[in-house]
């Protein structure tokens, strides 16, 4: 494998909810290259989205390391976290979390003000990303405009504008019906292999993993091949 752009050694993760400790995930290890795919499955409740949040910087793990190209987020200030995530990734959730009060433009060109982007910069690769996958004529319109399977093709827009390292979906077609999650994940794919971006997505639609290049499944708080028992 090429040197890897996101990688976690012997994640663990546990919660304390008073009556017990809950150990979510136990001795996680990943590696993901610039440009491979991976989709994550498992039961609900698994750990799934949790590792996504770790692996994101969202999360702390209790023990182990998360690397970001070569930067170890785990033991990062949530400054240094904060700024890597700005840099090198970007995110796709099952709810588009766009703002409401701003047009698709501005929603997808907030990350590259963020990032300190002139304003006319943000805006013109905003306009670019929006007439690439076909919203030329919804630059204006506010999400409450536009269809569902729009305002999700506008959230991959936006996490994909800064061009990062890794993208990490958290169930990006589970809010669409079949014609629209099939759109959305040729979209992402798309996109992402342009930008040679590693993408790792949770999700339960087996359509949707079947087409990552790597399939894992989380169980009982390990990860591991498709139909194998983690030890």
């Amino acid at each position: 494998m090429s040197e890897a752009v996101i990688e976690c050694r012997g994640v663990t993760r546990r919660y304390d909810d008073g009556a017990s400790v809950v150990e979510v995930l136990r001795g996680v290890d990943l590696a993901l290259a610039a440009g491979e795919t991976l989709a994550i499955t498992g039961a609900s409740g698994s750990g799934k989205s949790t590792l996504l949040h770790v692996l994101g910087g969202l999360d702390t793990p209790d023990s182990g390391s998360v690397l970001l190209c070569g930067r170890d987020l785990a033991h990062a200030s949530e400054r240094e976290r904060a700024r890597l995530r700005n840099t090198w990734l970007g995110f796709v959730y099952q709810f588009h979390h766009l703002l409401p009060e701003f047009s698709a433009l501005e929603n997808v060109a907030m990350p590259l003000l963020i990032a300190r982007r002139a304003a006319a910069d943000a805006a013109r690769e905003a306009r670019a990303m929006l007439e690439r996958i076909g919203l030329a004529a919804r630059l204006e319109h506010r999400p409450a405009e536009l269809s569902g399977g729009e305002r999700q093709r506008v959230a991959i827009a936006r996490a994909l504008v800064t061009r990062p390292r890794v993208l990490l979906a958290d169930e990006p077609t589970g809010n669409l019906d079949a014609r629209n999650a099939t759109a959305a994940c040729d979209l992402l794919l798309e996109l992402c292999a342009a930008q040679q971006a590693a993408v790792v997505v949770v999700t339960h639609d087996e359509r949707i993993a079947a087409r990552m290049q790597r399939r894992l499944r989380l169980e009982d708080g390990r990860l591991g091949p498709l139909g194998a028992t983690p030890t």
